[in-house]
């Protein structure tokens, strides 16, 4: 992150509160939860934050409000110099170009009965834009971009697995060339393998785009692979926040630093010791290969 650059998102003071009814009757007020406490957070251009914290600590919440998803109770949300805590209709619209969402679970949030097409092409659509080069030539550009076959452009969202359902949403989510996207858990649902391969997507197309990511999470190994930045939220507040190597090298916070011991670790020597098993199990298997082909071939049995 370049010290001189100004922040492409701030966050100012942000409050999110939730009526809940009380009990005693008739008569029983509503009890006030604070979902969100007093957040301040910055985003700068092409870097990614990440917004960590256990489930219900707020994290969530604060992204929707933040991609105004949600109104906040109080407080303030720049986006490149100006405020857009209380904008609507044709502003709401433009900010909406700017920032995206890709969910956590794309099944729900793809409709079902739309091809990856009209997926695709709908942010574009909605906002009265054209569709560079008609809607099937561009949906087939970005589905080779996040790896999909283009070919498969008429299909539905059931008809793929789950990593290529959530790269269907990455698509969707860059249709509109956003400089803000707001990954909500994105990688949380897919099996680990699928995890890096997604997560290796993710810093791909932001090094050939250059916006930047909002990367809410709860997994700090998945978070230390693409973060630059952390911000480690607790009961609403964010307790820490520091370059990714300063919280995961020396935490300040005592709930960052039990956050991070819970964090399965192997031990160096346990480490190398299955290595070196490994290798050993891939010799033997060689070994077995190569003994079982020369006692199928009668060319090697002669000599």
């Amino acid at each position: 992150m370049n010290a001189t650059a100004k922040p492409l998102l701030r966050a100012t003071n942000l409050v999110k509160e939730f009526n809940i009814p009380g009990t005693g009757g008739l008569l029983r007020k509503p009890e006030v939860f604070r979902a969100v406490d007093d957040v301040s957070l910055e985003v700068y251009p092409g870097e990614t934050l990440a917004l960590v914290g256990e489930s219900g600590s707020g994290k969530s919440t604060t992204a929707r409000l933040i991609a105004r998803l949600m109104s906040a109770t109080s407080g303030e949300i720049e986006f490149d110099g100006r405020d857009v805590s209380q904008i609507s209709g044709k502003e709401l619209h433009e900010f909406r170009s700017d920032v995206q969402v890709i969910f956590q679970d794309p099944y729900s949030s793809l409709n079902p009965r739309h091809t990856v097409e009209r997926l695709v092409t709908a942010p574009l659509l909605y906002q009265n834009r054209e569709v560079p080069g008609g809607p099937k030539r561009y949906t087939q550009d970005l589905m080779a971009r996040v790896g999909l076959n283009p070919d498969h452009s008429t299909r539905y969202p059931w008809q793929f697995s789950g990593g290529q359902a959530q790269r269907i949403g990455i698509a969707r989510a860059l249709a509109v060339r956003p400089r803000l996207v707001v990954a909500d858990e994105a990688v949380s649902a897919l099996d680990v393998s699928v995890q890096a391969q997604v997560i290796n997507l993710l810093k791909k197309l932001q090094r050939e785009e250059g916006f930047s990511y909002l990367f809410i999470a709860h997994d700090l190994a998945v978070v230390r692979q693409i973060a630059d930045r952390l911000a480690v939220m607790n009961s609403g507040r964010i307790v820490e926040m520091g370059e990714r190597d300063q919280i995961f090298g020396a935490p300040q916070d005592p709930y960052t630093q039990r956050l991070l011991g819970a964090v399965p670790r192997i031990r160096p020597e346990w480490d190398a010791a299955r290595r070196e098993n490994d290798r050993k199990r891939h010799l033997a298997a060689a070994a077995a290969s190569e003994a079982a082909a020369a006692g199928s071939d009668p060319l090697r049995k002669e000599s």
